[in-house]
């Protein structure tokens, strides 16, 4: 479903298709498009380009389109679905999130259905029947079902408007996300030519959408790429220290009760991180693959249907999870590479409001991430890759430049200074830490060529501390002449200055026990032929000033309304979350908190009033109107009958 926040449009990259005209906004495929908008979906006009795609589309063209988490891509294609003669064909890979995907299609009134593994046969015969008899406006299915020559039969049978490719970046053997099923699915425009296909995707590189259109057979497809920008997420990156107690600090200031989706690499770190939520009053659920189907399940259906959940987990889950007040983002483990952290923390703030993408950092997460590139299976180009996608990772963990500016830099796309990041909000210090990099440099060295041996970071920065260790003593690290050098700075300094030289690719870790090397780009350091600047964090502002600034969603929903619309819309929101628990389903189904602040502000006094609020289409207005007008204390009219009339239905 759309959501209530706005996308704005880049410039449009790619060859337009050579297998159809684009129709004008006066055609009467266009005029059925908005019309559908207004009575299916409640929205009275299409946000960046989606009226570009969607006539493009509705007129039989093929189309890739990039636009961000929370954007509306899926009117990209439900419209031109239900505007096109035929079922919608929906490639989707989120076979535990398809029930309730079509769940608020039915909530709309469109006739949606799903074939999946789940599902028992008699069940899969119903939906069978309904889309060989024309009772389906769209049908999800898995790409792997897309393999099987029983499916393909089925869909010969049948009529067929388009074929929508979500989470098409799935297809590229070098994203963050692949999925091997979908390579099959160029096997598509070879038997339905005539059959339009829309590839869409909120994370793509030019590298990645170039692989998007081989491996999909995409050529003459028009690219539509809009803005990657989220200028609601607030990104923030910390030292890491305890960053369990960071995390809870952060939860009960700036977002308590709110709900949010905490990551963290290890399974094992996932179930110590829940426990250690729940143990502080922050109900918690961990999520990870380890955990069995039917416990994954109950979990993600409670966070999706709960308000304030926290979800510790993998990246194992997230794609998909269309819940629209999710206000953080936390990651407690670097990212591999930016497109997955950009994934995972676009699930932020999907309505709209402020949200926060939250992230601490530091030296053992470089040395973890770097031994797991060179211990993986692949070959040379695989850690070739890996180490680009890191290196990318650690440059915007490191910059002293604004954060979001970085981040869409990765993308291909310019942005001013965004006053909306902790860069730019507390602008850090950079500082000529030459002499530091080779008085680290030069223990490595001396380690190595003098004794032969090789030791981790903690090690290398106990000698140039001068600590008189049970294992200094041991190897009689004492009488290196790098001993007791570095005393200018604390310990947590000289795990900073170690960190950054592994961003910078001036230090290495080597086998199993994670020990520092010297890379080639060392000795310029050491020969006084290169200098190092490295970043001083800023000192944060004081906790009360950072949850002033940031604020919990229930405040920040309500923040900007007038004393009494704010009561009315947590009136409105109790009302909702009543509502959706007597029909088992997530609240957001029902209105997102963006249409009952509308409500709220507006107080519409009838059902024709209320069906002009954005996010009011023809079926939530005849399934809940008049139980929104009881809570905001208007009696049903006799108009009510003349309501459709009214409306233009």
């Amino acid at each position: 479903m759309i959501s209530s926040e706005s996308a704005a449009s880049a410039p449009e990259s790619g060859p337009p298709s050579g297998n159809t005209a684009q129709p004008s906004e006066s055609t009467p495929a266009a005029d059925d498009a908005a019309r559908v908008l207004r009575r299916v979906f409640g929205y009275g006009s299409f946000r960046g380009r989606q009226r570009e795609i969607i006539d493009h589309v509705v007129a039989g063209g093929d189309a890739l389109v990039l636009m961000p988490t929370g954007g509306g891509k899926s009117l990209c294609y439900q419209i031109p679905a239900l505007v096109r003669e035929g079922t919608g064909i929906v490639v989707s890979p989120l076979i535990a999130l398809m029930q309730d995907q079509v769940d608020a299609l039915r909530d709309l009134g469109v006739r949606a259905g799903f074939l999946n593994s789940t599902q028992e046969q008699d069940e899969r015969h119903r939906v069978e029947d309904a889309f060989l008899a024309g009772e389906l406006d769209l049908l999800y299915v898995a790409p792997e079902r897309l393999r099987t020559p029983a499916t393909l039969e089925l869909l010969a049978r049948g009529t067929i408007s388009l074929f929508a490719i979500d989470e098409a970046h799935c297809v590229s053997a070098w994203g963050h996300d692949f999925r091997p099923d979908y390579l099959a699915l160029s096997v598509l425009h070879r038997r339905w030519p005539g059959v339009p296909r829309v590839a869409l995707t909120a994370t793509a590189t030019e590298a990645t959408r170039a692989e998007i259109v081989s491996r999909l057979g995409l050529e003459q497809a028009r690219q539509f790429v809009s803005s990657f920008d989220r200028p609601n997420i607030r990104y923030r990156i910390a030292q890491k220290k305890e960053p369990r107690r960071q995390l809870l600090n952060l939860l009960r200031t700036e977002h308590p009760g709110d709900a949010g989706i905490v990551y963290c690499l290890s399974r094992s770190s996932v179930e110590k991180t829940a426990a250690f939520l729940a143990e502080n009053g922050i109900e918690a659920l961990p999520y990870h693959a380890g955990l069995d189907a039917r416990t994954r399940a109950a979990h993600q259906a409670r966070f999706l249907r709960e308000d304030g959940l926290v979800m510790v987990a993998t990246i194992a889950f997230g794609m998909g999870i269309d819940k629209p007040d999710v206000r953080f983002v936390a990651h407690l483990d670097l990212p591999k590479s930016v497109e997955g952290y950009y994934q995972e923390t676009g699930r932020a703030g999907r309505d709209g409001l402020p949200s926060t993408a939250w992230m601490v950092y530091g030296l053992q997460d470089v040395v973890q991430q770097r031994r797991l590139i060179e211990t993986s299976e692949g070959g040379e180009v695989h850690r070739r890759r890996a180490s680009a996608h890191l290196d990318a990772m650690l440059a915007l963990c490191e910059t002293v430049e604004c954060r979001r500016g970085r981040l869409l830099d990765y993308f291909g796309q310019e942005c001013d200074p965004c006053g909306n990041c902790d860069t730019c909000l507390t602008p850090p210090q950079t500082w000529d830490g030459t002499v530091a990099a080779q008085k680290v440099l030069s223990a490595v060295f001396r380690l190595r060529r003098e004794r032969g041996q090789g030791f981790g970071a903690g090690h290398v920065i106990d000698i140039l501390l001068g600590r008189q260790t049970e294992k200094i003593s041991q190897h009689g690290h004492a009488s290196l002449t790098v001993f007791g050098i570095g005393a200018e700075l604390n310990e947590s300094e000289w795990r900073a200055v170690v960190r950054q030289l592994l961003a910078q690719g001036l230090l290495a870790v080597e086998g199993e026990h994670k020990t520092l090397a010297l890379t080639e780009a060392s000795g310029e350091v050491l020969a006084r032929r290169r200098q190092v600047a490295f970043r001083r964090d800023p000192e944060r502002a004081a906790r009360a000033e950072s949850a002033a600034r940031t604020g919990g969603s229930r405040r920040t929903a309500a923040a900007d309304l007038p004393e009494e619309a704010a009561a009315l819309f947590e009136r409105l929101r109790a009302w909702r979350g009543s509502a959706a628990r007597e029909q088992g389903i997530p609240a957001y189904m029902i209105f997102h908190d963006a249409t009952l602040r509308q409500i709220a502000t507006e107080l519409p006094s009838s059902l024709a009033e209320l069906g002009g609020v954005s996010g009011v289409g023809e079926n939530k207005l005849a399934k809940y109107g008049r139980q929104v007008l009881d809570v905001l204390g208007f009696e049903e009219s006799e108009e009510r009958e003349g309501v459709q009339d009214t409306l233009g239905f």
